[in-house]
Formats: structure tokens, C-alpha cells, sequence
């Protein structure tokens, strides 16, 4: 690669003809427009033309920001809230959930009947406001879970100096928030949005957990990064993992055509007071961790592990050598 200065740039554009916007528009403009428009028809499948039955990505993220800001009032959110404030910011704020989210939940619906079956339009509309008042109305719930998850980080980190610090700073938190929240409306049979929100707090915090997912009581991710939970995985109360843990599918079923077999248990299950150090493959639905185990850092788990275990892995063998002056 050269290095671009000045000069360089001068050098190179002396080879290439200047572009004028008038001319371009008026000549490769509709070139353009021809062969990208062409493109759309060959290559279809990451295209969504005249397609108004697919949620919006913007809305349903702007919409769990509302979510959480409810769940956690004077954390997250825009607007400065006091106690004598609630009630109206609760009605401003909920209503509006409700209203956009019904209809993204509409989208999502008619989506996939149009894909399977086709069902009388007004349908779609009365069960996605059946969804979102039954989502909404576990909101107290999931909050006396996420205060349960906040407390377990609290007192499972020492570097954690207060609840505010974790509640505004740890990425745990965004991840298994959003989750409680996606799981909600992917147990009530909801396409596309559970999936948009769960990879929206991935992206922003390296944590993926798939909403399919059934998690306990009092669960803390400390540090966080690279931390993968899969459709079919089961968690237990208590439970603590560290960075880099997977809990993932070891293979994938397929029928006799060779297409993957979806819906299927896949992933571990994890049981109550445990603990998963850094970098642990736990994989396949036959590793079942039992009751009160701790799994140490960079170990490959594939089967049922009784109660009360400690497995670790045996440390490496070092090569120490001493450096001379001449090495650098």
C-alpha cells in the first residue's frame, strides 16, 4: 500500500480523468441505476421489495431503549424522572410502547403468514395486541428478575463499587436485559423482533444470548466478551460465567435431504449454583452441569457432569528459556 501524502495524491490523479457532477448524472447515473436495478433481479435474496410486513430495525430498537428506560427509570432514558413524575411518565411512555410495538408485531405476523398460510388480515393485528399487553404486563416480573441478576453481579465482582456502577456500566447488564425482555415475545411465537433485539445488544456488548434461551434467577456474566448462549440452553438460579464461555450445539441434525432439523434441544443445560470460568466449550445437548459444579477456564465438555463436580484443565507445560543480550 503506498503511503498517501500530498504528492501521491497529485501523482495518482494526473492518471485518472477528473469527474464533473453535471456529466456524471447526466451519463453514469442511469448506467448505474440499470446495473444495480439488474443486480436486485439476479441476486433476490437480500433484496425485500414491496415488502411492508417486515418489522423496522430502527422502531424495534428504539422501542426496547423505551423498554429499558421503564425497567430502569432514572438510568436509562432522556428524560430526568421523580417520584412525582411517575405516573405520567408511565402513561406517555407505555402507551406509546404499545402503540409501536403492536404494530411492529403486526408486521412481523403478517409476515409470516404470508409465508406459510394465508389468514384473514385483521387477525395478525388482534393477536399482536394480545402479545404486547401480555409483554407488557410481565414487566414487574422481569423486573424483580433483573434485580435479582443486578444483585448477583454486585456481590460476585469485587471491582463492582456500587449498584449504579453496574447497573450503568456493565455490559451484562444491556445483554441479559434485553434478553428477558426478547424472551417474552419469542415464547408468544413472535418472528424477526426478539431476534433484532437480542443481536442489537450483542453488537453493542460482545454477549449473545439467543432469546429461545431459558435462564434462572440471580444470573451474572462477569466481563462479558465473546460470551455465546444458544437457542436450546437451559440455566439454572445462581448461575455465574466469565468471558469467552460458549454454550453451544456440537452438531447439527439434518434430515435425509441434508437441510438442518430446526426446533430441537441442541445446546447444555446448566444447573443451579454454578459457576463457568473464562473460555469453557460446553457443548451439545447431552452436557448436563449438574447442581453446585464449577467449571474452570478452557475446558471442552460434551457430556453429563454429577453434582458438585470441579473439573479444570491441566496447566500447560512451559518452555523457559532465558534471553540473551543479543535477542530483542
Amino acid at each position: 500500500m503506498p503511503k498517501w501524502n500530498p504528492k501521491t495524491i497529485r501523482e495518482a490523479l494526473k492518471s485518472r480523468d477528473v469527474v464533473d457532477e453535471k456529466s456524471w448524472k447526466q451519463s453514469s447515473l442511469p448506467k448505474l441505476v440499470k446495473e444495480i436495478s439488474e443486480n436486485y433481479n439476479v441476486y433476490g435474496g437480500i433484496n425485500h421489495l414491496d415488502g411492508k410486513d417486515l418489522p423496522s430495525k430502527k422502531i424495534v430498537v428504539e422501542i426496547l431503549e423505551d423498554i429499558l428506560s421503564v425497567l430502569f427509570p432514572g438510568y436509562l432514558g432522556k428524560e430526568k424522572i421523580t417520584k412525582t413524575s411517575i405516573p405520567e411518565y408511565l402513561n406517555k411512555t407505555l402507551a406509546s410502547i404499545y402503540s409501536r410495538l403492536v404494530a411492529e408485531v403486526d408486521k412481523s405476523l403478517k409476515y409470516f403468514c404470508k409465508k406459510h398460510e394465508k389468514c384473514a388480515e385483521d387477525i395478525c393485528n388482534e393477536f399482536a395486541r394480545v402479545i404486547v399487553s401480555e409483554v407488557l404486563d410481565e414487566l414487574c416480573n422481569i423486573r424483580i428478575l433483573l434485580n435479582g441478576d443486578i444483585k448477583a453481579a454486585y456481590e460476585g465482582d469485587p471491582a463492582a463499587q456500587s449498584v449504579d456502577e453496574v447497573i450503568l456500566s456493565y455490559p451484562c447488564v444491556l445483554a441479559i436485559s434485553t434478553y428477558r425482555v426478547a424472551h417474552q415475545l419469542h415464547v408468544r411465537g413472535v418472528p424477526l423482533i426478539p431476534r433484532i433485539m437480542s443481536e442489537h445488544a450483542h453488537s453493542i456488548t460482545g454477549i449473545d444470548i439467543h432469546p429461545g434461551a431459558t435462564i434462572g434467577k440471580s444470573f451474572f456474566i462477569d466481563h462479558g466478551t465473546s460470551v455465546i448462549i444458544g437457542e436450546t440452553a437451559e440455566i439454572g438460579d445462581n448461575v455465574k460465567i466469565y468471558q469467552g464461555v460458549t454454550l453451544g450445539a456440537l452438531s447439527f441434525p439434518r434430515d435425509k435431504k441434508g437441510n438442518l432439523i430446526k426446533g430441537v434441544k441442541r445446546h447444555p443445560t446448566v444447573g443451579n449454583n454454578v459457576i463457568i470460568y473464562s473460555n469453557a466449550s460446553i457443548l451439545g445437548e447431552k452436557a448436563i452441569i449438574g447442581d453446585n459444579s464449577t467449571i474452570g477456564g478452557n475446558v471442552w465438555i460434551t457430556t453429563k457432569i454429577p453434582e458438585g463436580t470441579i473439573i479444570t484443565h491441566k496447566p500447560p507445560k512451559h518452555t523457559i528459556t532465558q534471553k540473551t543480550t543479543q535477542q530483542k
